[in-house]
């Protein structure tokens, strides 16, 4: 019986080890396929991870550049906008100095003789009040005298230089003021200076 009891004692050793074994053979079976499927888990979020860093790195890098362009477009905008400005206060300033009263009196004098030759009376001059008082003391006077037309002078707050002058009493005008001939230069000089930039 000692021999009955230690067969059947080997036996169910036996046994236990044998499920022992195909217990730990499972256990390891399903760590390999949860190991490998952990893995592919890890390599599907790191390749995505990896994708969608590039896509960010795209959008801000075509971000970046397109901002670059932007502000290229904006710098050339505010170079040209400050050049216009450069060039207008320059053609004011020049156009202010050659307006001098005596310019304009030689200037007046010429309009207001092809008016008369022209029968044009009632030539109304309007000036700023500083040019209207030196004007009437030199060449106008004299012009008035000779031409014996209606010439009438009369002051402008609104003239800051040159003058504005009507051949039918004031309802209709030519503006020769510092203003409108810097306008009228700088239509003509803006364009060429576009060109310029552009280069």
């Amino acid at each position: 019986m000692a021999e009955e009891l230690k067969g059947l004692i080997e036996k169910i050793q036996e046994e236990g080890v044998n499920a022992a074994r195909d217990r730990a053979r499972t256990i390891e079976e399903e760590a390999k396929a949860s190991a490998k499927t952990i893995a592919a888990k890890a390599e599907k979020q790191a390749r995505d991870i990896i994708r969608k860093a590039e896509e960010k790195a795209a959008r801000m890098e075509e971000s970046g550049k397109t901002s670059l362009k932007q502000a290229g477009r904006d710098l050339m905008l505010s170079l040209r906008e400050r050049v216009n400005t450069l060039l207008n206060n320059i053609i004011t300033s020049r156009v202010q100095e050659a307006l001098t009263p005596e310019t304009m009196a030689g200037i007046i004098t010429l309009i207001a003789k092809g008016a008369v030759s022209e029968k044009k009376k009632n030539i109304v001059v309007s000036l700023n009040k500083k040019d209207l008082e030196k004007t009437e003391k030199g060449l106008l006077t004299e012009l008035k005298e000779r031409l014996k037309s209606t010439i009438t002078l009369k002051s402008s707050e609104d003239i800051r230089g040159g003058f504005i002058i009507s051949y039918d009493s004031g309802k209709s005008h030519y503006d020769f003021t510092d203003e409108a001939l810097a306008e009228y230069i700088g239509s003509y000089l803006r364009p060429k200076l576009a060109e310029i930039l552009k280069r």
